[in-house]
């Protein structure tokens, strides 16, 4: 039998989750799944493809919010 690597995850000041691939997430919604070699997980909750990152954490702006948050907005 082989030995298999530690998995290498990543902690991005102000950023994402970087997690070596590929990976399985599950989430209460759901399973997402990547064959990537590196993959950036979803922080702030920003991100509109959570919990895959979109880079949504740069505008520091935003509102935290999660992709099934109404994105209409107050009218």
């Amino acid at each position: 039998m082989t030995e298999q690597r530690p998995r290498v995850v990543q902690p991005v000041r102000n950023g994402p989750v970087l997690v070596a691939g590929p990976v399985r997430i599950e989430t209460p919604d759901g399973v997402v799944e990547s064959d990537r070699f590196m993959v950036a997980i979803c922080a702030c909750g920003r991100s509109r493809n959570y919990p895959l990152c979109d880079t949504s954490h740069r505008r520091r702006d935003a509102p935290h919010r999660r992709a099934d948050a109404d994105p209409g907005g107050d009218t």
